[in-house]
């Protein structure tokens, strides 16, 4: 693949260009998102890098953009800084709030240079509340959202969703939503905001469908008993004969009716509506599923709308037909990872390039930018080219 610097602009956010302050989690992963779609995303790091426990080259995070290495503590870095975002619509931060503000790369002295610049903030409790100021990790931001709560088996511990829910979910995704919506207005007001996405909100917003089943007694308000959760055993995991699994979400009567005859077993409705009488099916389908192997499984199902699926593992997921046919991941750098999501019929998105080491870009970036006094920077280790 290309170096950066070569690669046309493509994707419906070309000619978008963003500064992110380097952090961890849901921060790159919403930078990553916009420089899939196009945009022309700078990465600010710390000299000595931003560790995120991941070798830089195979951290998927980091692909699509360039990253320049600079010391925002100094004075000459954070004035190059505030050249970057006077030239920008979009700048992306995810330090504790007041951080970026002790370092004079707030908001208001980012406005003082460019008014219509968009300021998103990426944090796990928000830029104000009793909890703003403390440390925290995805695993606690949904816990008191109550999405933790929810998940898991029936009287057993709640089942922890990786960092999908919190960091990514309602994080990420909520940023990116939140400084699109805000470029699109300042470009109408002429004038920037903020944009607090904090992932408690995010998490919480996640959950609004669980709210309204509540409030009509369709949810009860505990873990494994709900149409969602595996509390209904048509909608549930079984393991198979060789230690694999398979999913299962016939939820609706034409789709549970197939599932059953193809499992082997009576599609009684009178059996499915009567929930004394879920636990002795649910024994039922899990011995029929321990009868054979999991794509002995895949094979039955396959072609049928009995919503059965083989639970892949991630290293599986790339060879599975379906996915390999859309394209659904692909390989940059050697590291297979997800393909750009969504997809665009006439501006597409793509991989511009693998990801970067720290300060790989700094003189030709800035440059570029139309940061001044670029040598100087480097010569005095403001800067750093990698």
């Amino acid at each position: 693949m290309a170096d950066a610097e070569t690669i046309p602009p493509r994707g419906p956010l070309a000619g978008l260009r963003v500064v992110e302050l380097a952090g961890i989690g849901p921060g790159p992963f919403a930078a990553m998102l916009l420089a899939d779609m196009g945009a022309d995303v700078l990465r600010i790091e710390r000299p000595e890098g931003s560790p995120s426990g991941v070798p830089p080259l195979q951290d998927v995070l980091r692909r699509s953009r360039r990253s320049v290495a600079l010391d925002l503590r100094s004075p000459d870095g954070a004035r190059a800084a505030l050249d970057l975002a006077a030239r920008a619509d979009i700048l992306i931060e995810g330090f504790r709030p007041g951080v970026t503000e002790r370092l004079g790369l707030g908001p208001e002295d980012c406005w003082k240079h460019n008014p219509r610049l968009v300021y998103g903030r990426m944090t796990g409790w928000g830029q104000e509340g009793p909890l703003a100021s403390m440390a925290g990790h995805d695993i606690g931001y949904i816990a008191l959202t109550g999405a933790l709560h929810a998940m898991g088996r029936r009287g057993e511990a709640p089942a922890i969703p990786l960092n999908l829910v919190g960091d990514f979910g309602g994080g990420s995704l909520y940023l990116v939503i939140g400084v699109l919506a805000a470029v699109f207005e300042a470009q109408r007001s002429g004038r920037g905001q903020v944009v607090d996405a904090a992932i408690v909100d995010g998490a919480a917003s996640l959950t609004g469908l669980m709210h309204g089943m509540l409030a009509a007694g369709l949810w009860r308000d505990e873990r494994g008993v709900n149409m969602l959760d595996g509390g209904m055993p048509w909608y549930d995991t079984y393991e198979t004969a060789d230690g694999q699994w398979m999913a299962v979400g016939a939820i609706e009567p034409q789709f549970y009716a197939q599932f059953m005859t193809l499992l082997g077993l009576d599609p009684d409705e009178t059996q499915r509506a009567d929930p004394r009488t879920w636990t002795e099916l649910r024994k039922q389908i899990a011995a029929a599923f321990a009868q054979r192997a999991r794509d002995e499984w895949t094979k039955v199902f396959e072609g049928t709308d009995a919503c059965v699926a083989p639970v892949l593992s991630l290293a599986e997921a790339a060879g599975h037909p379906h996915l390999a046919a859309r394209g659904t991941f692909t390989e940059v750098g050697g590291v297979t990872q997800p393909a750009p999501a969504p997809r665009f019929s006439r501006t597409p998105s793509a991989v511009r390039c693998p990801p970067a080491r720290p300060g790989e870009h700094t003189r030709a970036a800035l440059s570029e930018w139309g940061v001044e006094d670029v040598e100087a920077l480097i010569d005095t280790g403001v800067a750093v080219q990698s």
